[in-house]
């Protein structure tokens, strides 16, 4: 157990140290070249604004959707499969997708928490919900899995000095406190927020109907659909707490009380929660990113902790949001 203070210190020191991958000759890939393959679309795909959520090396429904969408944006037949024409528009970050990176001693010192579960009477007992591991510290660092992070460095104890190879995005690090919110961009209030219940993704586009981001979301199921309608964003908190009542949750626990769960990556919004005009309603993060796409929500939408935080620099309070 850790207390905030010490958990917003040691994220603050591991934003300072090490966080950008190490600059050094592109790595070989150690995955059979199918997943190769695989892995350098989602990679270029995620540079691109166009996430596929977990970089998983693996086929599946959010690539599918993220290739679709780029081919749209670049107005390319919308094959939905990785041709020479999408290839060549991915560019560079196609034929580079693995960089390396060097493990900090901050990296592997913590503080992390072994989580509970989803009881969140248990949750409510922890002082921080922070990573469970350096492994998936650094896999969500480099928007991929522990397994994927694994598969590429087989011989890893993931230790200190350890030099490690990595997907070559953008990384992701947790933000150091409740204050540190991404600007939002200059004229984020005339952009659009788009979800699709049908494909289960999200766009933002601008005025001119450009695609600037892109990404898979979990939603509502039928015991808490997706409020269909237009609303807009009211603001953003980042690191919040989560504030539970089991009187919102018709799956509650009968024994459950109101309970507050402690900020972190872990926390069942995330890192970042987008507010919406709808009551209960909002854009956030989540401690699984590997079920984004997949999994239901409880009418919230939910995206990976990267992707919502990309989301919430490109929006601001008054952005309009379709929920069609």
């Amino acid at each position: 157990m850790y207390p905030p203070a010490i958990f917003l210190t040691t994220l603050a020191a591991t934003a300072l140290a090490g966080v950008l991958a190490v600059p050094s000759p592109a790595p070989k890939s150690p995955l059979n070249p199918h997943a190769t393959k695989l892995l350098a679309l989602q990679v270029a795909l995620d540079r691109a604004g166009f996430s596929p959520g977990e970089v998983d090396a693996t086929a599946g429904a959010n690539t599918d959707r993220a290739v679709r969408a780029f081919q749209r944006s670049r107005e390319l037949a919308e094959s939905g499969l990785s041709d020479w024409a999408t290839i060549a528009a991915l560019g560079e970050p196609y034929r580079v997708p693995l960089t390396e990176y060097v493990l900090t001693e901050s990296d592997v010192a913590g503080p992390f928490v072994d989580g509970a579960g989803e009881d969140m009477m248990a949750l409510s007992t922890l002082d921080a919900l922070s990573y469970a591991s350096a492994v998936e510290m650094i896999a969500e660092r480099f928007h991929t899995s522990p397994a994927l992070l694994r598969r590429l460095n087989p011989a890893a104890a993931f230790v200190a000095g350890e030099r490690l190879v990595v997907p070559n995005v953008e990384p992701f690090t947790v933000p150091t406190s409740a204050e540190d919110k991404p600007a939002p961009a200059a004229g984020g209030p005339t952009s659009t927020i788009e979800v699709s219940e049908a494909s289960r993704t999200l766009t933002v586009t601008k005025p001119d109907g450009a695609v600037v981001f892109h990404a898979p979301v979990s939603m509502g199921s039928e015991k808490d659909p997706l409020p269909k309608g237009e609303w807009k964003v009211n603001g953003t908190a980042v690191l919040p707490k989560f504030h539970y009542n089991p009187d919102l949750f018709w799956d509650a626990d009968p024994s459950h009380a109101k309970a507050t769960i402690a900020p972190g990556p872990n926390n069942p919004v995330g890192v970042i929660w987008i507010d919406l005009s709808k009551e209960h309603l909002g854009f956030h993060g989540t401690p699984e990113p590997g079920r984004v796409g997949h999994a239901q929500s409880h009418g919230c939408v939910r995206l990976t902790n990267w992707d919502a935080m990309r989301l919430a620099a490109l929006v601001g309070p008054g952005t309009k949001v379709i929920l069609r």
